[in-house]
């Protein structure tokens, strides 16, 4: 296989020599290239093929921020990553939809080495040819729903604020009502009644609040035809149900806030996949449908014989050409098979997969097919199988407290 090659931008030496020794030992299996400032790294893209672009975000003139912008719009392909020790609110505005990831500065050479290989992993997840033989089949891709374009536009405006967010969704008035539905529904967990968006907004933050409007613009824009087969309420409700387990079994484990917002949303969004087949190739999702009840296996590998992939990769595809952030992509593409995920930890996509384990669990009657199962040989492998009782109990609480009778469906 072909050696992937990554392009570090910093104008400090003294970093780019660090990484270079810090990466030697990877030099087997990938090339690197270092550039001391923006216009250095483009003339590095102009003529080489470059699959991950790793940029400080504070350099003299040409900045982080206006390097990965440039990147995205000419060299599409690659995954773009900020490496910075100075994420101030103005420098994440505007790199809101071009940044796959954020990491910290100085890097740590564990995750940073963890980073590259998941990044580039799912590259080639993305890139794999009977999956683009399956998206181009499905037809046009949707596009961001509205609300969640007009809110990114929003956060790219120096100049935006909370209020401005809470406006937009103030103007959509279906939006609003859900919206406040869903924070005072069971699932948040939330004591104080929210009586309008802006309260909504400056509570839950703004990670959690655009997570929200995508995946209700998602779930109301693709058009879904009424089907026995194939329950939209239900995906749904499960949908919310396996972020909410997501969310509370990070947070038992970490105090990392960005898991847990990952987490959340990566839950949200992990069945997207479903949608995307169902609304767009209904027939054939009939027959997924009907060979995993008949055949007493799982909707994944019906998927896998009718499609040649299944939901988590299609989903993974979707967002990951919508920008959304690399643990959120990895989530949905992984969480179905994690022996297939590089370096695992206690991440994201380990998460969802118990999430998604647990739900079926406490919930097999909503399940098609049979239920995947506990991934335990890789818990085991992380010290964490013997956390799953506890997450199990968690997973319990949170569906007594409001279940499906706290007004989270889709009508």
């Amino acid at each position: 296989m072909e050696k992937k090659t990554i392009l570090f931008v910093d104008d400090e030496p003294n970093i780019l020599s660090g990484l270079q020794r810090m990466l030697r030992p990877m030099r087997k299996t990938m090339n690197f290239q270092f550039a001391e400032n923006g216009p250095a790294a483009l003339e590095i893209l102009a003529n080489e093929n470059i699959d991950m672009v790793i940029s400080d975000m504070r350099m003299p003139g040409m900045d982080g921020a206006a390097l990965l912008t440039i990147v995205k719009k000419q060299y599409s392909h690659a995954i773009r990553i900020m490496l910075s020790g100075q994420a101030n609110e103005d420098s994440i505005m505007r790199t809101v939809g071009v940044v796959h990831q954020f990491l910290a500065k100085p890097a740590d050479p564990v995750i940073l080495k963890q980073v590259i290989k998941r990044a580039l992993a799912l590259q080639d997840t993305m890139a794999n040819k009977q999956l683009g033989q399956l998206v181009s089949s499905i037809g046009s891709l949707p596009s961001l729903p509205k609300t969640y374009v007009k809110l990114q536009e929003t956060l790219k405006d120096p100049d935006g604020s909370l209020t401005d967010v809470a406006k937009i969704i103030e103007q959509d008035l279906a939006m609003s009502v859900k919206l406040l539905q869903l924070v005072n529904s069971a699932f948040f967990g939330l004591y104080n009644h929210i009586e309008s968006p802006s309260h909504a907004v400056n509570l839950l933050g703004l990670d959690t609040i655009k997570a929200l409007v995508l995946v209700m613009g998602v779930f109301s824009e693709l058009k879904i035809p009424a089907n026995k087969f194939f329950d939209v309420n239900k995906l749904w409700l499960h949908s919310m149900a396996t972020a909410a387990f997501a969310k509370n079994i990070a947070a038992h484990e970490t105090d990392d806030k960005e898991i847990i917002d990952n987490a959340f949303i990566a839950g949200l969004l992990h069945d997207v996949g479903k949608l995307l087949l169902f609304s767009r190739m209904p027939e054939k999702y009939e027959q997924a449908v009907i060979l995993a009840n008949e055949s007493h296996c799982s909707l994944e590998e019906a998927e896998r014989q009718i499609f040649g992939a299944c939901h988590g990769h299609v989903g993974g595809y979707l967002i990951g050409l919508w920008g959304l952030p690399g643990p959120a992509v990895e989530s949905i593409t992984y969480h179905h098979h994690l022996d297939s995920y590089p370096e695992p930890s206690f991440c994201p996509p380990v998460i969802i997969h118990a999430a998604d384990c647990i739900y079926y669990q406490l919930n097999p009657e909503n399940c098609i097919g049979e239920p995947q199962q506990l991934n335990e040989q890789l818990l085991e492998n992380l010290n964490m199988l013997d956390h799953v009782e506890r997450w199990v109990k968690l997973c319990k609480e949170i569906q007594a407290r409001g279940g499906e009778d706290d007004g989270c469906n889709n009508n």
